[in-house]
């Protein structure tokens, strides 16, 4: 929206603070700044208006870990990220790049996804009453094979049409193979990993977002980087044309996430709920989809790896097949729990890992 007007501006006259926003550094920053700042200044009114209108989380109880400080918490949270993030990237994206429309279609359709979900939770005051596994899985396969197929056809591809098909692995320069059609069979299980694994890492106060913070803060510079025609040369990359808009995205991103954090720090005032979970999993899935970097979210996101990882070990495989605990409590975070840890611990603990591995993962720009 402003961009588009500062553009119109540079084209009609010499404005040469308003040509600063035709870096995609300088509109990142923006971004950042935008979606941070709204966060900040609206925020308590939208806890407040939550807490209000009733909808306080429901928390699930364990029996041994202690859930009454969290009780009645307002929840759906995550709409301070949605709004935030979304308006910060209608002023500074450029609207007519293909990546941010897929982008903004992600955004609208999980954030929808985890509204309807959290409504229903709180609706029958139950966590277990919101949208069924099949459901939630059913939606998020259905929006993934929408973008798969705008994503691998050419006329609508946002990256050029002989790597969009390829999967690439880290530390590696060379596709791995091009699987042609069957690259939709990936989007598929990345997006629902994707959108899944941060959902089930949302447990503890601000656990969940600082590590989605330094995942999208990599891509951010992923996309930068490929969306430069000289230094995805110098670092070996192929060129993705207009990928630079989605770093601009990314920073929307990291500044509502980290002005959510401000509330949602311990002890939360605020829980996002799978409103902002959902929102920011479909997110992260298309991102990595579309920068052509999928596999290296198992290195940068592996907290979240672990999270889902241990849900499958103990849910899936533990408890339904061979009916027996493999640990104390899934997701994992919870096991430290009854381990005695407390939650800042674990939450910090957890944050410090994230950043080790958001720094192993910038490595394999170079390490290749």
């Amino acid at each position: 929206m402003i961009y588009q007007l500062f553009t119109y501006l540079i084209t009609e006259g010499d404005f040469a603070l308003v040509r600063l926003l035709r870096y995609v550094s300088t509109r990142s920053m923006l971004a950042f700044l935008t979606s941070f700042l709204l966060c900040l200044i609206f925020g308590r009114r939208i806890i407040h208006w939550l807490y209000r209108q009733g909808y306080r989380d429901t928390v699930r109880d364990y029996g041994v870990i202690s859930v009454d400080d969290k009780r009645g918490t307002p929840t759906m949270g995550g709409v301070m990220i949605i709004v935030t993030c979304l308006f910060s990237a209608l002023l500074w994206c450029d609207l007519s790049n293909r990546f941010i429309q897929l982008l903004f279609f992600c955004g609208l359709w999980f954030g929808a996804l985890g509204n309807f979900d959290d409504r229903a939770k709180i609706k029958y005051r139950d966590s277990d009453k919101g949208l069924s596994r099949a459901a939630k899985y059913a939606l998020q396969a259905a929006y993934a094979l929408i973008f798969g197929i705008l994503f691998l056809h050419p006329a609508t591809s946002p990256v050029p049409a002989h790597l969009a098909s390829q999967l690439f692995i880290p530390f590696y320069k060379y596709a791995l193979l091009d699987l042609s059609w069957a690259y939709l069979i990936v989007i598929v299980l990345m997006v629902i990993y994707s959108a899944n694994a941060i959902n089930f890492a949302d447990g503890l106060d601000g656990l969940a977002i600082v590590p989605t913070i330094f995942v999208v803060g990599v891509y951010a510079i992923f996309a930068y980087l490929l969306g430069n025609y000289v230094y995805s040369g110098y670092l070996l990359f192929d060129y993705l044309p207009g990928a630079g808009e989605v770093a601009i995205f990314s920073a929307a991103v990291i500044g509502a996430s980290v002005g959510f954090l401000w509330y949602n720090t311990y002890p939360a005032e605020v829980f996002m709920g799978d409103t902002g979970s959902i929102f920011l999993g479909g997110i992260v899935g298309t991102i990595i989809i579309m920068l052509k970097q999928e596999i290296l979210f198992f290195l940068a996101g592996g907290i979240f790896t672990a999270e889902i990882f241990s849900v499958i070990i103990q849910d899936w495989i533990g408890i339904q097949r061979v009916g027996k605990r493999f640990m104390y409590r899934a997701p994992i975070h919870h096991t430290y729990q009854y381990r005695g840890w407390s939650e800042p611990k674990i939450t910090i603990r957890f944050w410090i890992i994230s950043g080790l591995l958001a720094v192993l993962s910038l490595a394999t720009l170079k390490l290749r």
